[in-house]
Order: structure tokens, then C-alpha cells, then sequence
């Protein structure tokens, strides 16, 4: 007897403990379907970019009463969250939950310090986002080109709240560095002088649908251009008015955001969430250095291979000053990608098991945005795969974008980098979304810069400009380190930074200085491509030793990539459960 009675308390433990899985698996589903659907609401043109046209009329409402209400709703999810038991759930479920908080309680960490009261720079902001609209807003039926024209009409009110912002931001202090300003102002400049055809708001109009009749054609054009006309032109020009008039003259003079109230710790949070880890500026600076002279010493090496005989910062300036290793027309230059991009395509197969279904494509930065802009963007496919995945490539001023770097380029910006690691982990099966949004740079990036690495076991930097090339990209980013660090902390301003960054990379002035911009207006995202690269060959490193003759190159590819985007600490966990354990 007691034995039955056991056994069904055994029994009843199991089912209810199976019932409590059932229960929080469940409401984890339904807690992130929710937050998807409010993702949705609160980013329409996000959700148009993925395919979700609900929201097809409607822009972002960036008023500070929105943005307020936005952290208010965080707070509800975040509490919903903590309420699920997570020793009910397993394996995906479980590493959900876990990222879903963690997500969750950084953005409600960032409300302290008022960031949308700098939500311009020379990077990002509603000034050069929106006129990409055209690339991804639909235009097949005569409602499509009416959405359009309700959103080209909301534009002014974005405008309007991002300058209240900017205002609430001069008033607290917090205001963006004066030359990114000035950029920024440059970028707005055209979009009021132009003649509203020649704007990119009216490229819709250029090639409309066959089903079209010739009065709607007429009807929608006239909208359009009205829209640009009454709406667009008038919202660039009060921008654009305001920065010159009233926000230049109280622009931060100096680089760091050490500068702004609170400066230290906004920094240090934007390191952990950039890199997550809790290194400090000045470890990360000591590292960046000790990276520098490493990669110089491979440089030293490929320089002496090709039997140049003064020293590598001669080399590189020599590369830099030589014509023949930079295009003068972008065609051939495209061209040259996509032959690259073949033979990369040609030999994935040799080291990685799974691979993405989605497609990918070259394509120019828009000249709106190409003079302030890096050497590359990678803009994914979105959900419904209603477009490839695109590397854009800048061709702006052709003296500088270099022939030595772009094998490395194309690895990180496109195949086996951001496109290959962001297609499969966006169709990694019952994936839930937000973890397909998720963009943990210290893995994304890191991953891109460890795929240049790949060029060595594919043999395609046999050329030893290419592996030079490659070796003045990880330079780069060793310099990222160096300089981010410094000026965030006030070692180092802008100037210091550009010559720190020519000195080491040789990259052409334009490029040192667009990127000694970029660190300064995103701090601390330019950490996460090598501290994340470190952290993966770190990796690499401790599986070959721990396996031995069993360590598979292209398992351990497998077991980085299986879980989508994860911080680095628990990459490493689930390396080893999936390759050890």
C-alpha cells in the first residue's frame, strides 16, 4: 500500500510539474506576442520594414510624453517577466525569458539619462532615416501611395517633437558635440533647396504600377508633391533654422560625453551594453594598445613579404598615396565586390553546416547620407523576405575607399559576416521575434569581424595586399578601442583621434575622420567588434584545446551561430553545452 501511494505522489508531482512548464511556456509565448505586437504599434516604419503593414500610415511619435509612456510600458512587461518561473522552462524558452529580461531592464537603465534629448547626429535620426522610406514602404496599389502621403504629411510633427526634445535637452544640458551638429545641418541643407522632384520623397512617382489609370497617376503625383512641397520642404527648413539659430552656439564644445551631466556613468553603461561585459575605459584602453602593437608586428611581416623596405606606417601611407589602388569609377568597383562576394559564396559550405535561405545584394549609400557615412552598412532582410538582405557600399569619393580592404569588407559587411549570422538566426525555427530583432553588437559585430578572419581558411588572401588589407581592418578596430576609450574619458579629443587612427591604419583622412565621428556620437559600439572578436577566438581556442582531434571548425560555427545574438558570457555557456557537455 505504501508503495501505490508512492508512486502516485511520484505521478501527481510530475503531471503538476509538467502543468507549471505548460503554464509558463505559454505565457512566455503569449507575453512576447504581446510585446512584438506593441513593438509594432510603438515603430510602424519598423514594422512596415518587416512586412507588417498595419501601420502603414503612421510614423514614431517621438514626443517626450510618448517616449515616457514607452518606458512605463517596459516597466509592465519587465514586471510580467519576473512573474514566470524560469526553472519552469527549458532549453530555448528558458534562454528567451532570460535575454527578454535582460533586454528589458537595459532600456529601463538608459531612462536616467535622457538620450532623446540628443536624437540627432550625423549617423542617425529622423533627418536622414526617413527619406529611406521609399526603400521599404510598399507602392502597389493606389492605398499604398495614400499611406504614403499621410506619412510624408506626419513628418512635421516628428520634427517638432525632436526639437522640443533638443530644447528640454539645451536646458539640462545634454546636447550633441557642435561639429556633429554642423553635419547634421549639412545633411537637412538639400532636402529645402531642391525642387521637390528632385527629392528622394518623390522617387515613388518615377515608375508607377501597369494597373494605374492615367487619372490616378495625376491624382497621386499632385499629392505627392504637395505632401513634399507643404510638409517635407517646410519641416527640413525649421530644422535646419533651428540648429543654426538656436542649438549650434550650445552644442557641446568638448568630444567625450564625460562632458555631459552624469557622463562617467552613462559611459559605463554604454560599454556594458555594447560589449556586455563590466570592463573598464581604462582596461579597454590598455587592451586596444597592446592590440595595436601585436597587428602592426603581422603588418611589419606582410610589408617585408612584398620587399618594401621602410617601415609599415610608410607602407601604409604609400598604399594611400598610390592611384592604382583605388577605382575612379564606382562601376568597376561594384563590380569587383560582387566577383569577391562569388568566390566567398563558392566555399561557405567548407565551414559552416547550416546556412541561410534568405539572399543578399549590393548596393550603393544613398548620396543623401553617403558623405558622413562609413565604408559599409549591412540593412538585413526582413521577415517576410520580401527583399534580400543589402550590403551597401559608399562611393562617395572613390580617392577614398581603397582596393587593399575590400575582400575584408565584404566578409564582414555581407557573407560570412552580418548577412550569413543575421539571416540564420531570423530563421531559426519558432524563434520568437524579438530575439530575431535582438542586436547584441559585442556578438553581431563580433562576428563580423571574426568572419574576415575566415578569408585565412578559405584561402582568398592569398594576394598579400588583400591579407594586408585584412590586417589593417582588425587594426581598425584595435584602434576603435584606443580611441573610444580616450575620448570618452577625456584622454584623447577629436583630433588626437584622427591622427591616432591615420598613424596606425592608413586610412585616407576622409574615412579616419568619419569614423573618429561615428565613436563619438555612438559611444562605447565601437568596443563591441573586438572585444567580441577576442571573446569568440577566445573561444575557438578553449573548444580546439577541450576536443582536441574532435574539434570541427565547422561545428563550432554551428554551435556560435544556433541560438541567435547572445551575450558573451552565456555564448560561451551554450558553446560548451552543445560541443562538450
Amino acid at each position: 500500500m505504501k508503495s501505490c501511494i508512492s508512486a502516485s505522489c511520484i505521478f501527481l508531482t510530475v503531471l503538476l510539474s509538467a502543468c507549471s512548464m505548460k503554464d509558463s511556456k505559454q505565457t512566455l509565448e503569449e507575453l512576447l506576442a504581446e510585446y512584438k505586437e506593441y513593438s509594432m504599434r510603438q515603430y510602424p516604419e519598423g514594422a512596415t520594414y518587416d512586412g507588417d503593414h498595419r501601420y502603414d500610415d503612421k510614423l514614431t511619435d517621438y514626443s517626450e510624453k510618448a517616449i515616457k509612456g514607452r518606458f512605463d510600458s517596459i516597466r509592465v512587461f519587465l514586471e510580467q517577466a519576473n512573474d514566470i518561473s524560469l526553472s519552469d522552462l527549458q532549453g530555448e524558452d528558458s534562454l528567451s525569458l532570460i535575454l527578454f529580461r535582460k533586454e528589458l531592464s537595459q532600456q529601463l537603465e538608459s531612462e536616467q539619462f535622457n538620450l532623446h534629448f540628443m536624437p540627432l547626429t550625423q549617423q542617425d535620426g529622423i533627418h536622414i532615416g526617413f527619406p529611406q522610406i521609399i526603400e521599404y514602404h510598399p507602392f502597389k496599389t493606389v492605398e499604398d501611395y495614400e499611406h504614403y502621403i499621410s506619412r510624408l504629411n506626419a513628418f512635421p510633427k516628428q520634427v517638432n517633437d525632436v526639437i522640443d526634445n533638443m530644447k528640454k535637452g539645451m536646458k539640462a544640458k545634454i546636447v550633441s558635440p557642435g561639429f556633429s551638429i554642423q553635419q547634421v545641418m549639412e545633411q537637412a541643407y538639400p532636402f529645402f533647396t531642391q525642387d521637390a522632384d528632385s527629392l528622394p520623397f518623390a522617387k515613388p512617382l518615377n515608375e508607377f504600377p501597369a494597373s494605374f489609370s492615367e487619372q490616378q497617376r495625376k491624382m497621386i503625383r499632385s499629392k505627392v508633391l504637395f505632401a513634399i512641397n507643404e510638409s517635407i520642404i517646410p519641416a527640413y527648413y525649421d530644422l535646419h533654422m533651428f540648429l543654426l539659430f538656436t542649438y549650434l552656439n550650445k552644442a557641446r564644445k568638448v568630444d567625450g560625453i564625460h562632458a555631459l551631466p552624469n557622463g562617467k556613468q552613462l559611459y559605463a553603461y554604454m560599454i556594458r551594453k555594447e560589449t556586455t561585459t563590466e570592463m573598464s575605459p581604462d582596461s579597454i584602453y590598455a587592451l586596444g594598445l597592446r592590440e595595436v602593437e601585436r597587428i602592426d608586428k603581422e603588418m611589419q611581416s606582410v610589408k617585408d613579404s612584398l620587399g618594401f623596405s621602410g617601415s609599415v606606417e610608410e607602407f601604409r601611407k604609400a598604399l594611400i598615396k598610390d592611384p592604382a589602388n583605388f577605382y575612379s569609377s564606382k562601376q568597376p568597383m561594384m563590380d569587383e565586390y560582387r566577383r569577391i562576394l562569388s568566390i566567398v559564396d563558392s566555399k561557405l559550405s567548407t565551414l559552416f553546416g547550416r546556412l541561410p535561405s534568405s539572399p543578399y545584394d549590393l548596393k550603393e549609400i544613398e548620396p543623401y547620407r553617403a558623405v558622413s557615412a562609413p565604408q559599409a552598412y549591412y540593412y538585413p532582410a526582413p521577415l517576410d523576405r520580401s527583399r534580400p538582405g543589402y550590403f551597401y557600399v559608399n562611393t562617395y569619393d572613390l580617392a577614398s575607399r581603397p582596393k587593399h580592404t575590400m575582400t575584408a569588407l565584404a566578409l564582414h559587411e555581407a557573407i560570412p559576416g552580418h548577412h550569413l549570422q543575421i539571416a540564420i538566426a531570423q530563421e531559426l525555427p519558432k524563434m520568437p521575434w524579438f530575439r530575431q530583432q535582438l542586436g547584441i553588437n559585442a556578438f553581431v559585430e563580433g562576428w563580423a569581424l571574426y568572419a574576415e578572419s575566415l578569408g585565412h581558411d578559405m584561402n582568398i588572401y592569398q594576394d598579400p595586399y588583400q591579407h594586408f588589407g585584412a590586417l589593417a581592418f582588425e587594426m581598425w578596430r584595435a584602434c576603435r578601442l584606443v580611441i573610444d576609450a580616450g575620448i570618452h574619458t577625456g584622454k584623447m579629443n577629436r583630433e588626437e583621434g584622427v591622427q591616432f587612427m591615420m598613424k596606425y591604419t592608413g586610412n585616407a583622412e576622409l574615412d579616419a575622420r568619419s569614423e573618429v565621428d561615428r565613436y563619438i556620437v555612438w559611444p562605447a559600439q565601437a568596443l563591441s567588434y573586438k572585444l567580441g572578436q577576442l571573446h569568440i577566438l577566445s573561444l575557438k581556442k578553449e573548444m580546439q584545446n577541450a576536443l582536441g582531434s574532435r574539434f570541427s571548425l565547422k561545428a563550432f560555427h554551428d554551435a556560435i551561430l544556433m541560438h541567435g545574438p547572445l551575450p558573451l558570457t552565456m555564448l560561451s555557456e551554450q558553446v560548451r553545452k552543445s560541443l562538450i557537455n
